[in-house]
C-alpha cells in the first residue's frame, strides 16, 4: 500500500482567471479543432463533442441531430442497436456523424466483423468502450482490432493516468478516453473506491497523449458548459458528454408524465435498468456500478446545444482565445477552497 499526496483536483475546485482580450465578440471565436490522427491517418474538423454511448443520448436521432448542425459534433453509438438497423443508418446518412461502438463481448465483435463484411466503407470511426481499460486482455483486443481496421480511426478507454494513455497509444489507439467514475449516473466510486479526480486526469493524460502524436476524449464529470471549458482548458482534444445530452426527443426513450410534469429515465450503461435491459439481468458474480434517475423533458437538444457551444465561446472571450486551440494555452486555473463552495452554496 501506498499513499500519493499531491494535490488532484476535480472540475468544481477551480475557475478559470479572466486575461485582458482583444475579441470583441463571441461570435470572432472558433470552437472548431482540426486533427488528423496518429494510426488511421484520418482527418477531422468540427466542434470536438461527443455524445456518450449510453441509451437516451447515443441515439440515431441524436446523430441526425447532430449532422443536420453541421457543427462537427458526432455521437457515439450505443452498442445494442441490431445489425440490421445499424446498417439501415449508415446506409441513409454520413458516417461523419456517429462512432461505431462495441464492447468486448464476442456478440459485439461478430457484429461488427459481419457489418465491415457487408459494407467494408462505411465505417470511420470505432468507439472501444471498456469500464476498465487496464487489462492485458483489453490491450491485446485493442492490438487485434488495430490490425483489423488499419485506416479506421480508434477511440477506447476508458483510463486515467498517463503510463495507461501511453500504452494504448503504442497498441494502435488514436483516441483515449479518460475517465473513471466522474459521470452523474455512475457509481464505480461508490461501490469499489476506484477512480481519479477529473481534471486531473485530463491534465495527466493529455500531456502523456501529445507526447506520443495521440489524443483524449475526456468521458464524465461535465454538468454545465463551465466544466466542458475547463476540459478544454485542461487540454481534452473532445469531450464526451451523457447526462447533460439526456432528457431530449432524441433519446428515443417513453415520456413520462407525473403531476403534470414530463420527465425521462436516464440510467448508467452498468445500471440494473441497464442490464435488465440488454442481458436480462445482473449477473451473479459482479454488482451494479451505475443508477437510474427521472430528469425532466428538455425538447430538442437544439437549445442544450446552443447552451454548451455559446459557453465555450464566452469562455474563450474571457480569457482571449480566438480559436479553441489556444484555450489550453490561455487557461490559468485558480483553486478554490471547500470551504469558499461551501459558504456559496457550491458542490
Amino acid at each position: 500500500m501506498r499513499i500519493e499526496e499531491d494535490v488532484k483536483l476535480d472540475f468544481k475546485d477551480v475557475l478559470i482567471r479572466p486575461k485582458r482580450s482583444t475579441l470583441a465578440s463571441r461570435k470572432d471565436v472558433d470552437i472548431t479543432r482540426d486533427y488528423q490522427f496518429k494510426w488511421s491517418g484520418r482527418t477531422y474538423n468540427g466542434v470536438p463533442i461527443i455524445a456518450a454511448n449510453m441509451d437516451g443520448v447515443g441515439t440515431f436521432d441524436m446523430a441526425k441531430s447532430f449532422l443536420r448542425s453541421q457543427s462537427g459534433m458526432s455521437v457515439a453509438l450505443h452498442k445494442h442497436y441490431p445489425l440490421e438497423q445499424l446498417i439501415e443508418f449508415f446506409d441513409e446518412n454520413d458516417p461523419i456523424s456517429a462512432w461505431y461502438s462495441i464492447g468486448m463481448v464476442k456478440a459485439d465483435q461478430e457484429k461488427l466483423n459481419e457489418f465491415i463484411k457487408l459494407r467494408p466503407s462505411k465505417i470511420d470511426k470505432i468507439c472501444l468502450d471498456v469500464a476498465n481499460g487496464y487489462s492485458e486482455h483489453f490491450l491485446d483486443f485493442v492490438k487485434r482490432t488495430r490490425d483489423m481496421v488499419p485506416d479506421i480511426t480508434i477511440m477506447a478507454g476508458n483510463v486515467v493516468t498517463g503510463e495507461m494513455v501511453e500504452e494504448l497509444i503504442l497498441s494502435g489507439v488514436d483516441v483515449v478516453k479518460v475517465g473513471i467514475g466522474p459521470g452523474s449516473v455512475c457509481t464505480t466510486r461508490k461501490m469499489t473506491g476506484v477512480g481519479y479526480p477529473q481534471l486531473s486526469a485530463i491534465i495527466e493524460c493529455a500531456d502523456a497523449a501529445h507526447g506520443l502524436g495521440g489524443l483524449i476524449c475526456a468521458d464524465g464529470g461535465c454538468t454545465v458548459p463551465g466544466d466542458i471549458a475547463k476540459a478544454f482548458g485542461a487540454g481534452a482534444d473532445f469531450i464526451m458528454l451523457g447526462g447533460m445530452l439526456a432528457g431530449h426527443d432524441q433519446a428515443e426513450l417513453d415520456l413520462v408524465e407525473e403531476n403534470g410534469e414530463k420527465f425521462m429515465t436516464f440510467y448508467g450503461m452498468s445500471s440494473d435498468t441497464a442490464m435488465t435491459k440488454h442481458k436480462g439481468g445482473v449477473a451473479e458474480y459482479r454488482a451494479s456500478e451505475g443508477k437510474t434517475v427521472k430528469i425532466p423533458y428538455r425538447g430538442d437538444v437544439s437549445g442544450t446545444l446552443q447552451d454548451i457551444l455559446g459557453g465555450i465561446r464566452s469562455a474563450c472571450t474571457y480569457v482571449g482565445a480566438r480559436r479553441l486551440k489556444e484555450l489550453p494555452k490561455r487557461t490559468t486555473f485558480i483553486r478554490v477552497s471547500q470551504q469558499i463552495n461551501n459558504v456559496f452554496g457550491g458542490g
